[in-house]
């Protein structure tokens, strides 16, 4: 679902298969028409179905467990029909919408740590290179890491297809309408992906550098891919997404020299968004620049690994005190 943009959801596709949008009715009391139809968030309650309540449990399947979660305020327990539509009640459901995927982002972001996953977010405008880059990156870490990939994309499964050329499992998320992932999908495609411990994630959103800023998949970073091949002011127009980066990569270098491209002004306009992104040159075609990402790469799949490995051995040490505790308890009874 999408407040900024109003794009659709409820088609979304995990692997060919349908995925029931999370439910979120606060939206039943927005507008049909008009310029608040830009606020909807596609894929909820319409008046024609909405009676203030809201679909239930139809968002539960990844969680496995049926529990009603604290997360669900979004489900639009406030409101019907007749509630007015007023600014304040759009910051309220935009609110709700980000809460709800926010509490998801949780759960997948609590995996990814249990189970030592490296999950980035990669985002970009379409065009930028963002799967010729991962082709690239998977071919140069190839027996070093394991690997898994999520693609998102519109309608079509061409970038998965790649991906799994080479021989690493890529899961196809299809958002429809939507120009973005959000938690939720991923949590979907996680169930049936299923990354192994200690791999590395990579997760290629939507192109698209406005909607993915605002939503949080569980990822330790958000990996902007800027090309030369757009303009230098790229970070200016879309301030967001740069500042919710971590680190920016400044894709096709290699055309450089046909083009008339300023690289200092780029990362200027991009540090001037956001002073602590990091930012390496590289070309996904002829390799330049991999050196260092791929270094970069090893170092969060390293830190994710021994924090799981930090977590295990002081689980271990508790259970090894709990068992002292319980055989000093018996030696005690017994004597």
């Amino acid at each position: 679902m999408c407040t900024t943009c109003g794009c659709g959801v409820g088609d979304t596709r995990v692997a060919g298969e349908s995925v029931p949008a999370p439910a979120s009715t606060d939206a039943a009391a927005l507008p049909e028409s008009g310029q608040a139809r830009r606020y909807r968030p596609a894929g909820v309650a319409t008046p024609a179905d909405a009676d203030g309540g809201y679909r239930r449990n139809e968002h539960h399947e990844h969680h496995g467990d049926g529990e009603h979660h604290p997360h669900h305020g979004h489900h639009g327990h406030r409101g019907g029909p007749g509630t007015a539509t007023t600014p304040a009640r759009l910051v309220q459901i935009e609110r709700d919408i980000l809460a709800s995927n926010d509490a998801y982002a949780a759960e997948n972001r609590r995996r990814f740590e249990e189970q030592g996953i490296f999950a980035l977010n990669l985002v970009s405008s379409p065009g930028s290179g963002k799967t010729s880059l991962l082709c690239r990156t998977i071919e140069l870490l190839r027996g070093r890491l394991s690997l898994a990939v999520i693609e998102g994309d519109q309608q079509t499964s061409r970038d998965a297809e790649r991906i799994r050329a080479t021989g690493v499992p890529a899961l196809q998320i299809n958002t429809g309408k939507g120009c973005h992932l959000d938690a939720h999908m991923v949590g979907h495609a996680l169930q049936r992906l299923s990354p192994g411990d200690d791999s590395l994630l990579l997760i290629e959103n939507v192109g698209n550098l406005v909607c993915p800023a605002a939503f949080d998949l569980g990822e330790a970073h958000k990996v902007v891919i800027l090309s030369v091949t757009e303009g230098e002011d790229k970070p200016l127009k879309y301030p967001n997404m740069f500042a919710a980066a971590s680190l920016m990569l400044l894709n096709k270098i290699d055309l450089l020299p046909h083009l008339s491209f300023d690289v200092d002004l780029a990362i200027a306009h991009a540090r001037q968004v956001n002073p602590a992104l990091r930012v390496m040159r590289l070309s996904a075609t002829t390799g330049e620049g991999f050196i260092e990402w791929l270094a970069w790469l090893d170092e969060g799949c390293a830190a994710a690994q021994r924090s799981r490995k930090t977590t295990i051995d002081a689980l271990r040490r508790r259970v090894a005190e709990l068992e002292n505790l319980l055989s000093s308890g018996t030696r005690c009874c017994d004597g």
